[in-house]
């Protein structure tokens, strides 16, 4: 036997302490608050690189864990860069007079588009109340009198002559009532009497008209009725030129101060697109000057009921303003939080009529974010934008097209009565999209067009470098969240507590994380317990409080597994030797909260030819990970132990207790001591646990969850009783990541716990069996009475075994082959 103690790490090397006398103040009063991005660079090269190319497809998608810092690295980055571009133009909608479905968009200098609004507004106002007032001018009235009687008494002359010749003929004109209508009817004269034709029929049947009298009398009304037809035709080319007369009077007498308002807004607004529209106003409203005239009142259908009264609303001439930037100061950065379809591109509103119709018109197109972005840039949720339907066929359509088209976002579309097509408008807008990183790579595997428009990643980091300056941040980092939430302010104790805080969450010794909400939260807590102790800075003790209570709010189940394991109902063994049991390691991962327990690996070993049986992949319980580890297993035992001879052996591994599956490949080495014990017959210890993947040449590779799993097995020796022969085996690998708790620190210093590292499995066995390994000499063979040794004759024996009991079967088929031939030949 022997004992050697090669393995065991340095007190100093099991947790990075962060001296507060090193640091070079007393307290965050003395230290400037951070006013920087910290720990990311790489992110911060990439966004600055986006943001400065304005080629179409240079959007940004900013990729990393939550907490990292990533939206407020883009707006500080904005606001760093002071982006004062050009303040993008107004937009506004008018309508289209030629085509009511398909309104124009016209783009004015910042602020201009409310004022053209207000013009429009102006001017439509003054003409509800200036046109009503000329056509009451004396001088308008005389004229359209002038008109309309040289029009009745030329209508009444051609009636007058028509009625002489008519008279002089032997006829009469009378009036002939139709329904609540009269029309002159041409009769003839009998005895000075007007008398109808059918009259004058049933006299020339009694024999009291002449019938050739009768004819000539029917032949002489035909042509007086044609005569008045033409009467008729005259007088309604008459009536439409008196009318054009009318209109070309009401043109002479109010076109020129039409004309006049509308030439002062032109001056105000030298746009070419506005003096086309102005035109188009002009010419509508000249042809629809009977709009502005004031209406009478209709009576009541019903005595008594007052009929509301229909307001002319002149909507056709008012101006939809999508984008006011009357206010903007620089490039717009505008920040989706909500970036359903909707929201981003905008919309056409309908409204319900009282006649229960929908309705829209081009006062209800609505802008989205990503027009009020224009000229700027757009920030928002990756994952929230991908799930809301439309958005990302649209996205891309805009990015890669630079024109957004404002369409009607209605899921039951086959209700829609509208056909409005509004004029596309033409937009440079950044987006900068923020999601994580298999949203990414699934984009950009599954979506070409992705490549093409989020040419930029900015990958932001959880982690950054441990050193001086970033040191420094830290403390500075402190400060600033102090004085926004107005915390105590944190002493130099508390401080290094903090730091040691942002190392422990990296899981490595040299690097510190950035995911600064998760400090944040701690120095709020800190903050906390500070005040309810009366302090008036926050110190170790209250940090070191607040990293305490956070872990008592979420490891309801840790203390569960823990009184299961005091109880006896999970077996573990924390004394003592067994052959073919040791203790592994597993981490059990809730999300917010890590911690690692023991679990019990059992092999066992018997003659036959199955090789390695992993019962958890039989039992459909591992995970792709855990069965290579076996598999490299089975690997290194071949190279090992099968240079001179074959492997003939089953071996059954199994986690014991174990009913929610397994993976990782952390317990390889675990499984190899627990076979090497059983082959060799030699008892492992039960006091130490053990963790580290292995290769197929038997070295030690570092695994993850270091600190959980030592802490995980402390807790379990500690409720059982401390030995000062308990410890964990880690990989040499992993002592750079040591960061464990200070209550186990202090306990291996004290000599009641320890915690060795291992290079290879010929160390680590050493250490679980306190035999010598044994190295391999010239002759193949291993040193005499090591474990190496008592395997390799165990594995020699198996093979000899088995090759004597096949042998055996072999004779025994002989023999029933003779015996059964003598029995043919006496037969």
């Amino acid at each position: 036997m022997v004992n050697k103690t090669f393995g065991e790490v340095p007190i100093e090397k099991l947790r990075w302490r962060c001296d507060p006398e090193a640091l070079p103040f007393h307290t965050t009063e003395t230290i400037q608050p951070c006013d920087e991005i910290i720990g990311q660079e790489r992110a911060l090269e990439a966004i600055r690189l986006g943001l400065d190319i304005h080629s179409i497809g240079y959007n940004i998608f900013v990729t990393g864990l939550a907490g990292t810092g990533r939206f407020t690295t883009i707006q500080c980055v904005l606001e760093e860069m002071e982006i004062k571009g050009k303040i993008p133009n107004d937009l506004c909608y008018v309508n289209n007079f030629k085509n009511p479905d398909m309104p124009h968009m016209i783009n004015l200098p910042p602020g201009q588009g409310n004022a053209f609004k207000k013009e429009m507004e102006t001017l439509i106002e003054t003409f509800k109340k200036k046109i009503p007032l000329m056509f009451e001018n004396e001088n308008y009235l005389n004229k359209k009198k002038e008109v309309v009687e040289k029009f009745r008494n030329k209508q009444a002359e051609m009636f007058r002559e028509f009625e002489k010749k008519v008279n002089k003929e032997g006829f009469a004109l009378v009036q002939i009532q139709m329904g609540p209508y009269s029309r002159p009817g041409i009769f003839p004269l009998v005895e000075g009497n007007p008398v109808n034709i059918d009259q004058l029929e049933t006299m020339v049947e009694e024999d009291k008209f002449s019938k050739e009298e009768l004819e000539k009398i029917k032949e002489k009304q035909a042509g007086l009725i044609n005569e008045l037809e033409d009467i008729f035709k005259e007088t309604r080319k008459a009536e439409k030129q008196i009318k054009e007369e009318l209109t070309s009077l009401d043109n002479e007498v109010i076109s020129p101060a039409i004309k006049d308002s509308i030439s002062d807004i032109k001056e105000k607004f030298n746009h070419e697109k506005v003096h086309q529209y102005l035109d188009e106003v002009q010419e509508d409203i000249s042809a629809n000057l009977g709009r502005f005239r004031e209406k009478e009142e209709a009576p009541s259908p019903i005595p008594g009921l007052v009929m509301p009264q229909m307001v002319e609303s002149f909507s056709e001439y008012q101006v939809n303003v999508l984008v006011d930037n009357s206010e903007t100061k620089g490039a717009p950065i505008i920040v989706e939080t909500t970036p359903n379809y909707r929201n981003l591109f905008g919309t056409i509103e309908r409204v319900v009529e009282r006649s229960g119709i929908w309705k829209t018109d081009f006062l209800h197109i609505k802008a989205g974010s990503f027009l009020r972005a224009n000229g700027g840039y757009l920030i928002f949720n990756a994952l929230d934008a991908l799930t809301e339907s439309w958005v990302w066929p649209a996205l891309k359509r805009t990015l890669k097209n630079q024109v957004i088209e404002i369409q009607t976002f209605d899921p039951f579309y086959f209700f829609s009565t509208s056909a409005l097509k509004p004029e596309p408008i033409e937009c440079n807008t950044k987006v900068i999209m923020i999601g994580d990183t298999h949203i990414y790579y699934l984009l950009y595997s599954l979506d070409d067009d992705f490549k093409k428009i989020f040419k930029i990643k900015a990958d932001f980091d959880s982690v950054m470098n441990k050193d001086e300056e970033k040191i420094q941040q830290y403390a500075s980092f402190i400060r600033k969240i102090s004085d926004e939430d107005k915390l105590r302010p944190f002493d130099k104790t508390g401080i290094a507590a903090v730091i040691e805080h942002g190392v422990r969450i990296t899981g490595k010794q040299k690097k510190l994380s950035t995911r600064f909400h998760l400090i944040a939260d701690l120095l709020r807590e800190a903050n906390y317990w500070a005040e309810k102790d009366g302090s008036d800075v926050v110190t170790e003790k209250h940090v070191d409080k607040a990293n305490e209570k956070r872990v008592h709010r979420v490891n309801l189940i840790e203390e569960k597994i823990q009184e299961m394991i005091d109880d006896g109902t999970i077996l573990i063994d924390s004394d003592g030797m067994v052959v073919g049991q040791v203790n592994g390691l597993a981490v059990y991962n809730l999300g917010e909260y890590m911690f690692g327990k023991p679990s019990r690996i059992t092999v066992k070993t018997s003659m036959g030819k199955a090789g390695i049986i992993n019962i958890e992949r039989e039992a459909e319980m591992s995970g792709p990970t855990h069965n290579k580890g076996v598999y490299i297993l089975a690997g290194y035992l071949r190279g090992k132990y099968a240079q001179d001879k074959p492997i003939t052996m089953s071996a059954s591994i199994c986690f014991e207790q174990s009913y929610s599956g397994v993976d990782g490949d952390s317990a390889s080495s675990t499984e190899i001591y627990a076979l090497l014990s059983s082959l060799s017959g030699i008892p492992l210890r039960q006091d130490i646990a053990v963790t580290g993947s292995v290769n197929q040449k038997g070295e030690i590779q570092p695994i993850g969850g270091v600190n959980e799993k030592i802490e995980g097995f402390f807790d379990v020796c500690k409720a059982k009783g401390l030995t000062g022969k308990q410890g964990v085996m880690v990989p040499h690998l992993n002592i750079d990541d040591l960061m464990l708790r200070k209550d186990v620190v202090e306990t291996v210093k004290e000599g009641k716990f320890r915690i060795y590292s291992v290079q290879t499995i010929d160390q680590g066995i050493e250490i679980l069996t306190g035999v010598e390994a044994g190295e391999k000499m010239e002759n193949g063979h291993f040193k005499e009475g090591t474990v190496n040794d008592l395997v390799d004759k165990k594995l020699r024996e198996l093979g000899i075994k088995i090759k004597e009991y096949e042998g055996r079967g072999e004779e025994g088929k002989e023999e029933k082959k003779k015996k059964k031939g003598k029995s043919s030949c006496n037969g």
